[in-house]
């Protein structure tokens, strides 16, 4: 195995009704105020919100609230939570939904200690080097946001969807009950289920060298949420199921699984970012377009992989089925694998892949992923 580090601070809080207690979490800790950070409103359609606010009340905790998140989370509405927190006095965030509020609650947090712009840390201007403290329980599970420093906004004037990432931005608890996820549409729940197959495999195809113990972390992970997936489509109540589809999303990209590998990148996220900020793609939806599609031009780079992923996940001896059984699977669990399907049209091809080559620059791949090359990676998404 290569030589690494692994640190992760976050505690975990896993089980029915552990969101109640986020205030006696709050209290312990020092924390007076918070800002109550959220969606476009279903943690009231729930009773979620009424249970925050009793256990932040019975434990003397003062909150402000900014909800209206959207699942592609916007760098307007984080430069409104950070005027709040610095008028405030706001010590922590409390985030309460998905991983798109969790995201827009870890660029507050960076943003509310310093005096510039915020966007500064997405383009590499400046250095996290504090953060306000972050709590988060999650309505959906995807990202992995509840335990990593990762947060992904999308910046409405540039039409750029960048990230920043520190382990001064991992949540200090996170609390999951699957209970709370119940909720979550069947479209959402496949986007979901993109997003981690994606943060799994993606260093597992693109790294030179990966360890068989990472490895059967991916795969483990990869079938895990396909059965997972295929039995909450059917019973969207069976809180084991979604219990365990929640784990092996955290796992996913905590950074457990790229421990010990070397030279793996995520050009499809890469890539991906381009489809969200241009057509606002849900993140998940856009994966699946663009997964398949850069399969096909990566194949052939580095087969090994895919033998092992078609020998261990489709107990298959042919490595281009990982590509048509996968397509077929995200199809299944109905995300689009075409632009088309995401009302995307062929002919914005050119424009997303001078956006995706912009963040390719950012993350030093450009060259490699070069305009042309994301053009022909695109091209393999074209309806037939």
């Amino acid at each position: 195995m290569e030589s690494f580090s692994y640190y992760n601070p976050t505690k975990i809080e896993f089980g029915i009704d552990k969101e109640k207690e986020i205030g006696k979490h709050l209290k312990k800790d020092g924390i007076k105020t918070v800002l109550l950070h959220y969606g476009m409103g279903s943690i009231k359609k729930i009773g979620l919100y009424d249970s925050v606010i009793n256990s932040l009340e019975q434990n003397g905790i003062n909150y402000y609230e900014l909800g209206g998140v959207v699942s592609n989370p916007l760098l307007s509405k984080v430069n409104e939570g950070i005027d709040i927190c610095k008028k405030q006095n706001i010590q922590a965030l409390l985030c309460v939904g998905g991983g798109s509020v969790a995201d827009s609650g870890k660029a507050i947090a960076t943003g509310a200690l310093y005096e510039a712009d915020v966007w500064d840390f997405f383009i590499g201007k400046a250095t996290i080097e504090k953060a306000l403290p972050l709590y988060t329980i999650m309505t959906l599970a995807a990202t992995a946001s509840e335990m990593n420093g990762n947060a992904v906004v999308t910046n409405e004037q540039t039409k750029q969807k960048y990230a920043i990432s520190s382990v001064l931005l991992n949540p200090v608890i996170s609390i999951i009950n699957p209970k709370l996820m119940a909720s979550v549409s069947e479209e959402y729940l496949a986007y979901s289920a993109v997003d981690v197959v994606a943060h799994a495999i993606e260093v597992y195809f693109t790294a030179s060298y990966h360890p068989n113990i990472s490895s059967r972390f991916v795969e483990s992970i990869v079938k895990t949420v396909m059965e997972t997936t295929d039995i909450l489509l059917k019973n969207p109540d069976d809180n084991n199921a979604r219990g365990e589809f929640a784990w092996a999303a955290i796992q996913a990209l905590n950074g457990l699984t790229p421990s010990g590998t070397k030279d793996g990148i995520f050009p499809n996220h890469m890539i991906e970012h381009s489809l969200s900020a241009l057509y606002n793609v849900p993140h998940g939806a856009g994966l699946s377009v663009v997964i398949p599609a850069w399969m096909k031009w990566y194949k052939d780079q580095n087969i090994e992989p895919f033998k092992r992923f078609a020998k261990e996940i489709l107990h298959s001896d042919d490595p281009q089925s990982t590509i048509d059984e996968l397509q077929r699977w995200f199809e299944k669990i109905g995300s689009p694998t075409t632009l088309e399907k995401a009302n995307i049209p062929n002919s914005a091809i050119p424009q997303l892949a001078e956006n995706a080559n912009g963040l390719a620059k950012l993350w030093g791949l450009d060259s490699t992923y070069t305009v042309e090359t994301i053009e022909t990676i695109l091209n393999n998404a074209k309806s037939i």
